[in-house]
C-alpha cells in the first residue's frame, strides 16, 4: 500500500471518528435541551473546571478531595439522570426495532378522532395515550382494567363528566382500551406554559418517559392537542390530528371531511364522503331510533 493510500485511509477514519463525536454531543444536547438535566449538566460543568484548576494550580486540599469523591460521581450521575438515560435508550431502541403496526388495526384509530371532535365541541375534557413500541403496562395498573375494543361510543362513555372513571387518562393498546383512570407522571419541564393544566403536563409527562402518544382535550377551551417526545402541539384541527397519527402510527390516511357538530340534527344534511361522517352519522340515527 502506497503512502497516499495509507494517509487517505487514516484521513477516511479520521473524518468518520470526528463525525460520529459530533453525532452523539449533537444527540445529547438535544435530549437535555429544555429539560430539567439542562441545569444540572451546567453544575457537572462547573465540578469539572473546579477539579482541572485544582489539579492546575495544585490546590491539594481541594484536588484531594475531589478525586476521591469522583467515582462516586459516576453513580450519581446515573440515578441523577435515569429518567433522560432510559428516554434515549428506547428512543434509540424504538428506531432499531423494525416492528410495525398491522395495518387491520387501522380504522380504530378513527374512532379517537372521531372521540376529540365531540370533545371539543363540548369542552370535555379528555387524554388519551396511545401505546406504541415501548409497553405501558405499569401506567395501566395504576388505573382501572377494562381490555374492551376501542370504539367511538366507549371513550364517549368513558369521558362523560358524570361517569366515575372521566378523571385520569385512557391508555389504548392497538386496538383495545387497556385501561382508564389511569394516574401519569407529570413533565416537570420548567420550559412549558404556566397556562398548562395537570391533564396537559400528565400527557406530557407519559411521552418523556416512553415514546407513546397522548392525545388532550382542553376542558376550559376544548382545544386539541397532541404530545409526543416530550413536546406538545397545540390548538389542532381534527384533519389535523388525524394527518398526525397517521404519520406517528404509520398509517396511510386520506384526507377526510368534518363530522358536523353532534350538538345540530343531521336530518337535513347532505350525505358525508368520508368514512369518518358516515360512521358518526350511523351512531347517531341508531341513538334517535332508541
Amino acid at each position: 500500500m502506497t503512502p497516499s493510500l495509507i494517509w487517505s485511509h487514516i484521513s477516511v477514519i479520521s473524518i468518520l471518528d470526528v463525525v460520529l463525536v459530533a453525532i452523539l454531543i449533537y444527540q445529547f444536547l438535544s435530549l437535555v435541551r429544555g429539560t430539567r438535566a439542562a441545569p444540572m449538566l451546567v453544575g457537572v460543568a462547573t465540578l469539572g473546571l473546579a477539579f482541572y484548576f485544582a489539579r492546575l494550580g495544585e490546590l491539594r486540599t481541594l484536588n484531594w478531595l475531589l478525586s476521591t469523591l469522583l467515582p462516586f460521581v459516576v453513580f450519581a450521575l446515573i440515578v441523577v439522570f435515569q429518567s433522560e438515560i432510559r428516554h434515549a435508550l428506547a428512543n434509540l431502541g424504538s428506531r432499531v426495532s423494525l416492528m410495525r403496526a398491522s395495518s387491520s388495526v387501522a380504522d380504530v384509530y378513527d374512532d379517537i378522532v372521531l372521540a376529540a371532535n365531540l370533545f371539543s365541541q363540548n369542552q370535555t375534557g379528555a387524554l388519551i395515550v396511545i401505546e406504541r413500541e415501548i409497553g405501558l403496562r405499569t401506567y395501566i395498573e395504576s388505573g382501572v382494567a377494562l381490555d374492551a375494543r376501542l370504539s367511538y361510543d366507549l371513550l364517549a362513555t368513558v369521558f362523560r363528566p358524570s361517569a366515575p372513571l372521566h378523571d385520569g387518562a385512557v391508555i389504548v393498546q392497538r386496538d383495545r382500551v387497556a385501561a382508564a383512570a389511569c394516574f401519569l407522571p407529570l413533565s416537570m419541564n420548567p420550559v412549558l406554559s404556566t397556562q398548562l393544566g395537570t391533564r396537559h403536563r400528565a400527557g406530557i409527562g407519559i411521552t418523556e418517559e416512553t415514546d407513546a402518544v397522548a392525545v388532550i382535550i382542553s376542558e376550559e377551551t376544548g382545544t386539541i392537542s397532541m404530545a409526543v417526545a416530550g413536546s406538545i402541539e397545540r390548538d389542532l384541527t381534527v384533519e389535523r390530528l388525524r394527518e398526525r397519527l397517521s404519520h406517528l402510527l404509520r398509517r396511510y390516511a386520506p384526507a377526510p371531511s368534518l363530522p358536523s357538530p353532534v350538538e345540530e340534527s343531521l336530518a337535513d344534511e347532505e350525505p358525508a364522503s368520508s368514512q369518518l361522517s358516515s360512521k358518526l352519522s350511523r351512531r347517531q340515527d341508531a341513538g334517535r331510533d332508541d
